[in-house]
């Protein structure tokens, strides 16, 4: 399983970017979570089977999924998480 944590800043809370990422992840089938953190950036993990669908996870992120979002730094780390059944949005 390949697992993945990134954390993304920019303008990522306020316009649609975690609806766009689980929409993106459920196109994929990517399971994991996406959340809204106190300082603005939004944190995602997502695992895959298909390290490709991963890999292009990971492009759409960088490039916003959301057509009013700008992603400034996308920080991806290789992450060691309990499996997920599915992909929640939090908060």
């Amino acid at each position: 399983m390949n697992k993945v944590r990134l954390s993304v800043t920019g303008r990522v809370q306020g316009v649609g970017f975690r609806y766009a990422t689980y929409q993106l992840a459920k196109k994929l089938d990517i399971r994991g979570t996406v959340k809204n953190e106190d300082d603005g950036s939004v944190t995602i993990e997502a695992q895959s089977e298909d390290k490709l669908k991963l890999q292009t996870f990971i492009s759409d992120i960088r490039k916003s999924p959301a057509p009013f979002g700008r992603v400034d730094y996308l920080d991806v780390k290789l992450a060691n998480f309990s499996n997920f059944d599915d992909f929640k949005m939090l908060n």
